[in-house]
């Protein structure tokens, strides 16, 4: 029998991201890679200069979507990530650019191996239905 955490649970998966704190740095080193990383340039573009209120949606947003206190509707209301993103043009490549900067975000968290695969693999989920909706890139 194993004692690793069924994540998607209760509050598993907030708790293994290190509660809010935890997500927060996930989401300042997911940032940092948008900010450097050659294939995220055009979503990059997409964000304000400021990142601030970016950050904090973010950040507010996975606290709820990991269960933990949902704390994104206290601050902002409801959220329908599709809806929320249909305005921007997310082809393959920023879908893509988008999870490239989770992973490497996520890699620099020390979680387990267990839950870092978790996790990438359900925020696949949120940027498949994005991409599913949005308005694609002109070629």
């Amino acid at each position: 029998m194993t004692n690793t955490p069924l994540y998607g649970f209760s509050d598993t998966s907030f708790q293994a991201a290190g509660s809010v704190d935890g997500i927060r740095k996930l989401v300042d080193d997911f940032y940092q890679e948008m900010d450097t990383l050659p294939e995220a340039v055009v979503i990059r573009k997409m964000h304000k200069t400021d990142l601030t209120e970016s950050r904090d949606k973010l950040t507010l947003f996975l606290c709820g979507w990991m269960g933990g206190p949902g704390l994104y509707h206290e601050k902002y209301g409801n959220i329908n990530i599709p809806r929320d993103h249909a305005h921007l043009p997310i082809g393959e490549a920023e879908r893509d650019a988008w999870l490239l900067c989770m992973e490497r975000a996520i890699a620099k968290q020390g979680y387990s191996p267990e839950f870092s695969t978790y996790l990438l693999a359900q925020l696949k989920i949120p940027a498949e239905r994005i991409f599913a909706t949005s308005k694609k890139p002109a070629v």
